[in-house]
Formats: structure tokens, sequence, C-alpha cells
């Protein structure tokens, strides 16, 4: 009896040709990536931030006179709020974190307090992926993921490094997971439906 050669480990590189796209699943959880939005993904956003904290930094100073009843404490009150204005895209990079693996997607969010959301890859029903020409410059990307899932119904992973490789395995393994529970997406007159195991909705 002839035994089936051993799937390749899964990288968040597309598989190579002559292995075929749709191999089955296997039952080791792989990772794809782990980590939160890189902040230079987000320049624009912090260049805006960046302005505003120098312009009130500069409050103090540009006034020639205090207004009347001006307490002590509003020249460092400006300051620190120039301060926390950078430090806001900063902390909220950080309170976001993504880990993907080849059978599902946990989107952990908060500060103080922790959220996580988990997306199965076969809830999936379909993968988009967005990179501007700043983005390619600092290989950064996104990748939005619409599914049927009643919590996660879309799910925007921002600022990824090097995502098309990424966006690419992802593809793959939606397909495999999907044989591998007998989810076929059938096309009828335009409308999408899910048939699970094969058997078609009567």
């Amino acid at each position: 009896m002839t035994q089936e050669n051993p799937q390749q480990p899964v990288t968040v590189t597309p598989p190579p040709t002559g292995e075929g796209p749709h191999k089955p699943a296997n039952d080791n959880e792989e990772v794809y990536f782990e980590g939160s939005p890189l902040l230079r993904a987000e320049l624009g956003n912090a260049s805006i931030h960046v302005l505003v904290a120098i312009i009130l930094a500069a409050i103090p100073f540009l006034l020639k006179k205090p207004w009347p009843g001006e307490p002590r404490w509003m020249f460092p009150l400006f300051i620190l709020m120039g301060l926390g204005v950078i430090g806001w895209p900063i902390m909220m990079v950080r309170t976001v974190r993504f880990r993907v693996s080849n059978y599902r997607i946990d989107f952990e969010r908060g500060l103080l307090s922790k959220h996580i959301d988990t997306l199965e890859l076969w809830h999936v029903e379909d993968i988009r992926f967005d990179q501007s020409l700043m983005d390619r410059m600092l290989n950064v990307g996104n990748i939005t993921i619409l599914s049927h899932d009643d919590t996660t119904p879309k799910l925007v992973m921002n600022g990824l490094p090097n995502p098309r490789p990424l966006f690419e395995a992802l593809k793959q393994r939606v397909i495999a997971v999907k044989r591998q529970r007998g989810v076929i997406k059938m096309d009828t007159g335009g409308m999408g439906d899910m048939v699970d195991g094969g058997q078609h909705s009567g």
C-alpha cells in the first residue's frame, strides 16, 4: 500500500509549483503571523498627531503675556498634552494584536482589559488585499477578511509587515480547510450558498 507524502510545513509563502494550491490541511496548527500593526503604516495619522503636539507645546512660548488668572501648572499641562497626543497612535497600535494560523485568526484588543475574537478560516467568504504606493515603499499592507461568522463578519488587519505572502497563504488555506470540512461554495444564480458535507439544500 502506497503512503502519501507528508505535507510540507506551511509558511507565509505560497507552496512551490507542483504541490497544488488545495492540499488538505494537516492537524498541526502553524502560526503564519503574530504581532501588532506596525506604526509606520500609520505615518499619515502619526504626522497629524505630531503637528498637533507641536502646536500644543508651542502655545505657552507664543503667548507673550499670560492671560489673567493663569495658574502656574498651565505651562507643563500643554507640554504633557503634546506628549500625550504623540503617544496616542503608538498606544493604539499596541492595544491590537493579531495571531494568524493555518486554521484560525485571533483578534486581540484592549489596553488594561483584553478581548479576543476568534475567526475560523472555514467561515471565511472572501479575502481582500490593499496596499497603497506608500505602503509598498514601507512594505506594509492591509488584509480584509469577510466571513459568515456571527461575531466577526468583517475583520480588517491593517499595518501588516510583508503582507502579500500572508495574503496568498491565507487564500490557499481557506480553500484547504473548507475542503477538509466538506464545505463547498456553490454559485446559484449569483447567490453564494454554502453546502456542508456535500449535501445540497433542497
